[in-house]
């Protein structure tokens, strides 16, 4: 348990350039605070006090506007940044070492049963303000970018624009000097191609009118 406790907070000095010491994350980040009482619920909800943990969730909601149901699975090493607003449904999944930045909600569509919520895998970056809607898998290492919705699976390694969230491969690996907000858009880059196709079309039609 300290072990995990010590890991979790170095996540946090490590993706937070704003961290000076262990001990302002301890006592003043929310998103740290927040995980560390999901545990808590999630030990109560474990052990038949469905009441209890929602008791937790909902005064740490309160207290951090970062609303985690008791019955979400979060691995290690998560890193929630800021945390205003972000929401995690019952039946999400968290793999390691994710990063979550403000105003997320990993929801349910309110169409489906049972597995609800999002399945997140080992690595991935949630861009401020992006919904993961539905029991749809992230897949490892993958980047949803500030503001997209995703709807869908996503691919390994890749990443995710606009809305609804629509992927780009690069490269087929991830691609680490990316930032939540500076990822490609494949609609601008569609529009591009078919504007050098355009291009390359009236430059014949004018070759053949000149040959006339």
């Amino acid at each position: 348990m300290f072990k995990d406790f010590k890991e979790s907070v170095k996540s946090f000095m490590e993706h937070d350039p704003a961290a000076r010491s262990p001990i302002e994350i301890i006592l003043l980040y929310p998103g740290f605070k927040a995980l560390r009482s999901h545990k808590k619920a999630k030990w109560f909800l474990e052990h038949n006090m469905p009441f209890a943990a929602r008791y937790i969730s909902q005064r740490t909601a309160r207290r951090t506007g970062i609303e985690i149901h008791p019955g979400a699975t979060i691995g290690k090493r998560v890193c929630i940044d800021h945390g205003t607003g972000i929401v995690i449904g019952e039946t999400t999944e968290i793999g390691d070492d994710v990063m979550i930045y403000q105003g997320v909600t990993l929801g349910g569509t309110g169409k489906d049963v049972g597995k609800r919520h999002p399945t997140i895998e080992n690595g991935v970056m949630i861009g401020a303000g992006a919904k993961v809607l539905g029991p749809i898998r992230i897949g490892r290492n993958a980047k949803v970018a500030a503001g997209a919705v995703v709807i869908n699976d996503v691919e390994p390694n890749s990443t995710v624009v606009g809305v609804p969230g629509k992927v780009v491969r690069i490269d087929g690996e991830r691609v680490d000097d990316l930032d939540q907000i500076n990822l490609p858009d494949p609609v601008m880059s569609e529009i591009k191609r078919n504007s050098l196709k355009i291009e390359e079309l009236e430059r014949k039609i004018k070759e053949l009118e000149d040959d006339k």
